[in-house]
């Protein structure tokens, strides 16, 4: 039965021992740079793929000697000197703002959205007008937010709900923003909910599986 590849994020400072434990577990291990990513495929079967942040290429070693310091070195040099996380969901937003690994400026904040209702007929038109109403004005908040904090930037990695980032990024202000990286899942947007996204932004990503049955 062939392995099932799952995706984990895996932060710099933790790769020499997610490394060290692959090689562990899997026994010798082929390093190669495929398509601007590291690949290890091991001698029974498991296989990773290490990408950097933001979509970045990794272009280092790839020995085993060097890899468990090079790729965490290469993953710090991905993260440019300013750029930016913008969460977007119709309930609320998040925003932040970054220079390399530290958080320079934050914000939060919150719209009420209904949500949507099985009612049918002309009550159901009044509560679409009403509802895309109030989606309107968090958004147009949202784009407020990111217009003052992320002035002047290019990269930004987003996530949340791709229509409402795509409305908040239709403002002409953020005409500028360079969105970067994989999309980032996130809950509706807290403080805590940014920190999480802004770790995993930062962090490696690895497609892993494990040796076939």
């Amino acid at each position: 039965m062939s392995a099932v590849a799952r995706t984990v994020v895996v932060p710099g400072a933790r790769w020499p021992r997610w490394w060290g434990n692959f090689a562990a577990s899997h026994g010798p291990t082929r390093l190669g740079v495929v398509d601007g990513a590291l690949r290890g495929d091991a001698d029974d079967g498991a296989w990773f793929v290490a990408h950097l942040p933001l979509g970045a290429a990794y272009d280092g070693p790839a020995t085993p000697d060097a890899v468990a310091g090079a790729l965490p070195a290469a993953a710090a040099a991905a993260l440019p000197a300013d750029w930016g996380v913008l969460l977007v969901r119709r309930g609320g937003f998040a925003v932040a703002r970054l220079a390399g690994e530290t958080v320079t400026a934050t914000k939060t904040g919150s719209r009420h959205v209904q949500g949507r209702t099985a009612a049918g007929g002309q009550s159901q038109q009044r509560f679409a007008r009403r509802r895309a109403g109030q989606a309107r004005v968090a958004f147009e908040a949202a784009a407020e937010v990111a217009a003052r904090l992320l002035d002047g930037l290019g990269p930004v990695a987003r996530g949340g709900d791709r229509e409402a980032v795509e409305a908040v990024l239709a403002d002409p202000r953020l005409r500028r923003l360079e969105p970067r990286g994989p999309w980032l899942e996130v809950a509706e947007p807290r403080r805590v909910v940014l920190d999480a996204a802004v770790d995993d932004a930062r962090a490696l990503r690895v497609e892993v599986a494990n040796a076939p049955r």
